[in-house]
């Protein structure tokens, strides 16, 4: 397929104006891109450590210096909260912070007593271009998360980000570089998925990343695969959060209506499963949709709003087929779940009873504001019903024993992160990232910056 002269345009969810229209990269235009990017890696790999993390901390200070501008673009291109947008920009100049500080501790050399004598050197060499395929969700962590590890690292940027947060995405290039980090190391490639699959395939391509679906990443995982080359990918998830025996249900049910609809319910480690023991189910489904009620959608860009409208027509759509679908097959709609009229791509916070295995509700991710309530015999039952998925990125427990909760967490519960009595998305100090099929490898906390380097090893003889 020839794209040079294909365009597209983005458009505001709230109000389904179109913001601007963009033209595909053709095929020589992107393959000129991987290679400037390798070529300022080339140079980049050769800065020292200590000079690159200036760059970085400077990212982060430009992020914060330019947040009205980027916060604003992104409420238009995929109707956040304006608030949640200013908070996604704190989070991601916080990467940057810990990137540049601990970062380098990760990246130091090691040394190592060999059995036989002599001493054995570890030294975390970069491979080179990095390319990140990235979604709309968050237009700015999901680029910082992958991006500020590898170039701290000394590795080179591509990107292609989903279309309709192009915007953000060049905007994000413009940072990068007015905060001093060298032309063409991070570049954003506008190019479609056929065009995407020749760049996994480029020879100076050296690691793919993506965030996205599981179907997605298999797709990208089995091309990179073909190719020999490591890849990270970060997929979806129905994150459980159990409600136990000895729970606070008043904090749990707050807690829990907050992780459903964080970032319009448009969140891989959103709270979409809530199992809850048939002890405090009455109380805590009560509390819960009288939560859910006052979570009224409106504008993104008015302080009063608690929820913005869908990113895509589509993804609506989707959403809504998954609720009918789930209802046919015997959950029960208890609050919400009818399509809104008027402008935007809005949708009510739902909640929805009575789900069971091989029901959307149950066994998939819903992508929006929509929760599923499942009643759990006992404690034991509960854990149970929270690993019976394929999924295993996040999740959560809700218990006033801490260490029991924390021993659940350890012992029992199948996936990548847990939080405890609280809800929350990345921790910049903390590993990121799922088992199962929510995906493989780790960023943040140190790991991220590991994933796509060469840990080398140096052997010197013992001295006669």
């Amino acid at each position: 397929m020839n794209t040079d002269k294909k365009t597209f345009s983005t458009v505001n969810p709230a109000t389904e104006e179109e913001i601007a229209s963009y033209t595909y990269m053709s095929s020589e235009n992107a393959f000129k891109a991987v290679t400037d990017c390798h070529n300022a890696y080339l140079e980049w790999r050769k800065t020292p450590i200590e000079d690159r993390a200036k760059i970085i901390r400077a990212i982060g200070k430009e992020l914060v210096n330019q947040k009205d501008k980027l916060a604003g673009l992104m409420t238009a291109e995929m109707g956040k909260l304006l608030r949640q947008g200013h908070q996604e920009i704190d989070l991601c100049a916080g990467i940057c912070e810990f990137t540049c500080t601990e970062g380098i501790n990760y990246l130091k050399d090691e040394e190592r007593e060999l059995a036989e004598g002599g001493k054995g050197i570890i030294t975390y060499a970069p491979i080179g271009v990095i390319y990140g395929i990235q979604p709309w969700n968050f237009p700015t962590y999901q680029v910082i998360r992958y991006s500020i590890a590898n170039l701290m690292a000394g590795n080179g940027i591509l990107l292609k980000h989903a279309k309709n947060v192009t915007g953000s995405a060049l905007l994000l290039q413009e940072i990068y570089e007015a905060a001093g980090l060298p032309k063409d190391l991070f570049k954003v490639l506008i190019i479609d998925h056929e065009l995407s699959d020749k760049i996994i395939e480029h020879e100076l391509v050296r690691g793919v990343t993506l965030t996205g679906s599981s179907g997605a990443g298999r797709i990208i995982g089995k091309k990179a695969g073909a190719e020999l080359k490591k890849t990270v990918l970060e997929l979806g998830s129905n994150d459980a959060y159990l409600v136990l025996d000895d729970a606070d249900v008043v904090l749990a049910a707050k807690t829990c209506v907050q992780g459903r609809v964080y970032n319009n319910g448009e969140t891989c480690v959103s709270a979409k499963r809530f199992i809850v023991t048939e002890k405090v189910y009455d109380q805590f489904r009560a509390a819960f949709i009288e939560g859910m009620k006052t979570i009224v959608a409106g504008d993104p860009t008015e302080k009063s709003s608690k929820m913005g409208p869908l990113a895509r027509k589509d993804l609506r759509e989707t959403l809504h087929e998954q609720v009918e679908e789930s209802v046919k097959k015997g959950a029960k709609i208890s609050l919400g779940g009818v399509m809104p009229e008027g402008k935007g791509y809005y949708y009510p916070a739902t909640v929805l009873e009575n789900v069971t295995p091989g029901q959307p509700a149950y066994d998939d991710e819903l992508f929006g504001p929509v929760a599923s309530l499942i009643k759990a015999k006992d404690n034991e039952d509960a854990i149970r019903i929270a690993n019976d998925s394929e999924f295993g990125l996040g999740g959560g427990i809700f218990s006033k024993d801490e260490d029991k909760a924390i021993e659940l967490a350890r012992q029992h519960f199948d996936t990548g992160m847990i939080n405890i009595n609280s809800y929350g998305l990345a921790r910049p100090n903390m590993p990121f990232g799922g088992i199962k099929n929510s995906g493989f490898g780790r960023e943040h906390g140190g790991f991220g910056i590991r994933e796509f380097v060469n840990a080398k090893s140096i052997f010197i003889p013992k001295k006669n």
